[in-house]
């Protein structure tokens, strides 16, 4: 035990000895200068220690863009006007004159309903018209001669008036059994058919108005005060349509449940082509502003969690910019908040801070999606 104890300590200082002897004699030799010559080298191999100690990054040059900032909302297409044809009278459908999925224009017949009793009756209410007038002429000579009182004389007006408006009734009767479309639409149902009886409120066919269209959404009511009627949208359909029109109408109320308001953009449909009920994305342009366009890869966060970006400042020094992101689009997203020029960090910022000096790298190895990126003096990045 004692002997390697010893052992031990003779190793370590013989260890000692030749490391202190290599320092030692490296610093009379070193390149043959003098002590006083030495600080310049020794200063200038620690400057060199210093710079490619700084963190390398890799930038790319942005200038803001004027951008319409735009209000998204999901939503879907509905149809202007939807109207379910009832029958006004009861009877039996004589006659069928469209089917589903028939254009009808306004005026054109639906359905005819049977017309029964309804002539005789007709036939009796004007024979009695014609009594009620014969009656009355005579109930008028009387009068004017002292012979008929004028009770009676107004008595013989008033039945001469109730059989004029019992034929009028039995006109409008007659109308009704032909009933006809009120606008020009798309016959979407129809659920009557040849023999069928119906009664007072039986529908006999479903409309739709197919020109114009709506496409509706639900805007939350943080952003419905920046929209206005009359101003224009658009909107992208699920089926890969592309639609452009005007809004219509903007609910007064919000929902009770989401808290959301009713917006309705008006859309041309003259081919058709639109269908109720389509998932839809809508977008309103409400005002433009300078914005920069990135790839959502550069953002990041700094202590107090706010998004934003890094940039390199004029003297390679690390700044920190909050932005706002105002629109997502397929190459990217548009974002506020930068000044109108700005060299982005967009390889290393999460590796640096603000006021961090960094070095600009040309040579680093592309990151993923960083095709095209170039550094801080404008050149391609290899």
């Amino acid at each position: 035990m004692r002997k390697s104890y010893l052992l031990a300590i003779a190793i370590a200082v013989i260890a000692a000895g030749w490391v202190l002897s290599g320092t030692i004699g490296g610093g009379d030799t070193m390149d043959g200068a003098s002590a006083s010559g030495q600080a310049p080298s020794v200063a200038h191999r620690k400057a060199e220690l210093g710079a490619v100690a700084l963190t390398a990054v890799r930038t790319q040059s942005s200038q803001a863009q004027e951008h319409w900032r735009e209000i998204t909302a999901r939503g879907h297409t509905e149809a202007k006007r939807k109207l379910t044809v009832k029958s006004e009278i009861k009877g039996r459908i004589s006659e069928i004159a469209v089917k589903k999925g028939s254009r009808v224009r306004r005026g054109d017949v639906l359905v005819r309903i049977d017309v029964a009793d309804r002539d005789a009756h007709m036939a009796e209410a004007q024979a009695l018209v014609r009594q009620r007038e014969v009656e009355f002429q005579a109930a008028k000579k009387l009068r004017s001669k002292g012979y008929r009182a004028e009770t009676q004389f107004a008595a013989s007006q008033a039945k001469l008036d109730g059989a004029k408006a019992m034929v009028k009734q039995m006109q409008v009767s007659l109308s009704r059994t032909v009933i006809r479309a009120p606008f020009d639409a798309i016959v979407d149902d129809r659920p009557v058919e040849l023999g069928a009886y119906v009664k007072d409120g039986t529908a006999v066919a479903m409309l739709v108005d197919e020109d114009p269209y709506l496409v509706v959404a639900q805007i939350s009511e943080n952003e419905v005060g920046r929209l206005a009627v009359k101003k224009k949208g658009r909107a992208t359909l699920v089926t890969g349509q592309d639609v452009e029109g005007y809004i219509r109408y903007i609910a007064a109320r919000a929902d009770e449940t989401t808290r959301t308001f009713r917006v309705e953009l008006l859309v041309p449909n003259p081919d058709r082509q639109l269908r109720d009920g389509v998932s839809a994305e809508l977008h309103f342009p409400t005002n433009q502003i300078a914005a920069h366009l990135i790839t959502p890869a550069i953002l990041t966060l700094n202590n107090k969690g706010v998004v934003g970006v890094r940039c390199v400042g004029a003297e390679g020094k690390v700044n920190f910019y909050p932005v706002e992101i105002v629109d997502s689009v397929k190459d990217g997203v548009w974002v506020a908040g930068l000044p109108r020029s700005v060299e982005l960090i967009v390889v290393g910022q999460e590796f640096v801070r603000q006021g961090d000096g960094v070095r600009v790298s040309n040579g680093a190895a592309k990151g993923p999606g960083d095709g095209g990126k170039k550094t801080a003096d404008g050149t391609p990045a290899s």
